[in-house]
């Protein structure tokens, strides 16, 4: 793929020929009386020390930066900007957790994205509904309806920092499925690096005399459950469409979350309105713009800022809940995130191609 379908200039034609708009030709005027040459209107810049000035200066340079920012940097940016979606989403979660059921915050979120979906994708419906892979649709939707309930459960429960951080596991639980379902190769180091950050895991779920955390323990099987997702969507990513993936996952969602939902549907509050819409918007952004970020950057580039959600958790917690993250859940998060950083760079290394001889 070259760089400019990575960073999408590929849809903005006429951008190698843009101007700036001091370099536009300006309007004409009419002539006047008894003269044949029109005289041209010259519009005025906006003073230099007002605000419309500086404001479309500071317009003007992003404008230009942005164009020739590299691939990655795009990326970033929009993986970035996903985060900050991702936490409004899940703070509204928690918000609203405490007095609707989950299930039916799903159903209304599930119910928003599928909508916004269907409304792209109106003018190609019957290409986006075609599968090859019905059974494989199913299943990962399933998984997904799992993985949120487990980890979202979680978010309700225990401290957001917790949840987030034992929620990293899922690369290492990617790990033992690319060796179990795709039939991969696994070399020590990697089975080492899994092995230290189980033990990282452990430690943020402090066992004890009287067991562990059954909430902690739900959110590591969201995580197990996020390794089934990403393998079943490498099987599919071989066959099928982004938007036929989402829109199979949008069906057996609501389907799934119709009948508990109906048995257990709470009336909500006008701010419980507010807050289920904004986390169900906040939600469908944030799936795009992870989705645009991959698109545009590479994967082993972006994947490290995923651990800044962390930082985001736990702001979040602290201001919003007064949630004080332990220091089993630091260190425990350091060993994971160690653990993971190494596993995202060998892959990446493994993935690279042979450098070309001469």
């Amino acid at each position: 793929m070259s760089e400019d379908r990575q960073s999408g200039r590929h849809e903005r034609p006429g951008f190698e020929g843009e101007a700036p708009a001091w370099q536009e030709p300006a309007a004409s005027a009419p002539p006047e009386p008894g003269s044949s040459r029109s005289v041209p209107i010259v519009e005025a810049a906006p003073p230099v020390g007002s605000s419309e000035g500086w404001f479309a200066s500071r317009r003007q340079r992003l404008r230009y930066w942005w164009r020739g920012a590299s691939p990655n940097l795009r990326g970033s940016v929009f993986m970035f900007a996903s985060m900050l979606v991702y936490a409004v989403m899940v703070a509204g979660i928690k918000h609203v957790g405490q007095g609707i059921p989950l299930v039916q915050i799903l159903l209304i979120r599930q119910v928003t994205m599928t909508a916004i979906l269907l409304l792209f994708a109106a003018g190609s419906l019957r290409q986006a509904l075609h599968t090859d892979r019905l059974g494989l649709q199913i299943f990962r939707s399933v998984v997904t309806l799992l993985s949120m309930l487990c980890g979202f459960t979680a978010v309700v429960k225990i401290p957001l920092a917790q949840a987030t951080a034992i929620g990293f596991s899922q690369v290492l639980f990617v790990t033992i499925a690319a060796v179990l379902v795709l039939k991969e190769v696994v070399d020590g180091r990697r089975w080492a690096a899994t092995v230290i950050g189980f033990v990282g895991v452990l430690i943020m779920l402090r066992p004890s005399s009287e067991g562990l955390d059954v909430y902690a323990l739900l959110a590591v099987a969201g995580a197990v459950c996020g390794a089934a997702i990403t393998v079943s969507v490498r099987k599919l990513a071989a066959s099928e469409r982004t938007d036929t993936i989402l829109l199979y996952q949008g069906m057996v969602l609501i389907v799934l979350l119709a009948v508990p939902t109906f048995l257990w549907w709470q009336v909500p509050t006008p701010d419980q309105w507010f807050w289920l819409i904004t986390l169900s918007l906040f939600g469908t952004a944030g799936q795009w713009l992870i989705t645009r970020a991959y698109q545009v950057g590479e994967a082993a580039a972006l994947a490290p800022l995923d651990f800044s959600r962390l930082l985001l958790a736990s702001f979040t917690g602290f201001v919003f809940f007064a949630e004080i993250p332990a220091l089993t859940t630091w260190a425990g998060a350091a060993i994971v995130i160690g653990a993971t950083l190494y596993t995202i760079r060998k892959n990446a290394r493994t993935a690279a191609p042979p450098p070309a001889t001469a």
